[in-house]
């Protein structure tokens, strides 16, 4: 039985780079991975409308080390108004020209970790879409296992950004599993003849925890499938009936600028951060717990 429905996954790779928000050019690493990264890795793997992650512990297993580099990168994004335009008449649009020397490209430096690996202990909670009987927070838990000891997900996951591709496998417990990786890198130290690892300690100070309010996705979401919106559409014809014919007219025109697509709306980005603290190679991240102090936007502000 696993306890509070917790899971545990080690991930490792060459490279990582856990952006921080305040370098509004060029990109700076966090000395260790963010809960939102962790959760991003554990949803690239398994993720349904029914269920949600609650990032509980990050142990840093190996911190890296400090690299940097240049980079080719974008100056312009893709607007939804040229996605449209595209998707309707697509020679009217003009497209990025990105790559080394290209008029939309340009160079930037990145400064980035090299060689880490972590430890993610997440808790499996559902939604209120779970509504089902056989909608159970078990049967995630072990559909999440059985897709990381097979290695599946439905996108690579990355270490803090898609070209930073990690790898991952399933553990059955993170104490045991952290005590067991810093032995064997002890013993790969002495082999070596080099400073045996040591469990990391530092005060990280402010650090972002995640662009999406924990306590809203709560909620869920998901996307209405064609039967849903059918009947959607049924209940707003009905509802009509009785009033004015103007006033028909008026309720088909916001309808029809706000058709119904998804079970609630959409959760906005809000950036959230919180004090991070790592001690003995352990960051405590989880929402609920009383020494993790989140410091959630408030709603309209920033």
């Amino acid at each position: 039985m696993r306890p509070h429905n917790r899971i545990t996954l080690r991930v490792w790779g060459d490279f990582a780079c856990f952006t921080r928000p305040e370098m509004k050019v060029e990109r700076v690493s966090y000395p260790v991975m963010t809960p939102s990264a962790a959760r991003g890795i554990l949803e690239a793997i398994f993720w349904e409308p029914q269920m949600f992650y609650l990032i509980d512990t990050i142990h840093v297993v190996k911190r890296g080390r400090w690299v940097s580099f240049r980079r080719n990168e974008v100056i312009k994004v893709i607007s939804l108004d040229s996605a449209k335009t595209w998707m309707k008449e697509p020679e009217k649009t003009t497209p990025i020209q990105a790559g080394g020397g290209a008029d939309d490209g340009t160079q930037r430096n990145m400064l980035a970790l090299q060689d880490v690996e972590y430890l993610i202990t997440a808790e499996v909670r559902t939604t209120p879409l779970a509504d089902r009987p056989e909608d159970k927070c078990e049967k995630y838990l072990d559909e999440i296992e059985r897709r990381a000891r097979s290695g599946k997900c439905f996108h690579r996951p990355g270490l803090g950004m898609r070209e930073f591709a990690a790898d991952f496998e399933w553990e059955d417990n993170a104490e045991a599993a952290y005590e067991r990786r810093l032995a064997e890198l002890r013993d790969e130290a002495r082999r070596a003849s080099l400073p045996e690892p040591q469990p990391m300690t530092e005060d990280l100070g402010l650090m972002l925890y995640d662009v999406f309010d924990p306590r809203e996705r709560a909620q869920g979401f998901r996307w209405l499938r064609p039967d849903e919106i059918a009947a959607r559409e049924r209940e707003f014809e009905a509802s009509l009936a009785g009033l004015t014919k103007g006033e028909q007219t008026k309720r088909r025109k916001e309808f029809a600028a706000n058709p119904p697509r998804w079970s609630r709306p959409p959760i906005q980005p809000r950036a959230a951060f919180f004090h991070a603290r790592v001690h003995h190679g352990v960051m405590r991240c989880h929402p609920e717990d009383p020494e993790v102090k989140i410091l959630f936007p408030s709603k309209g502000g920033r």
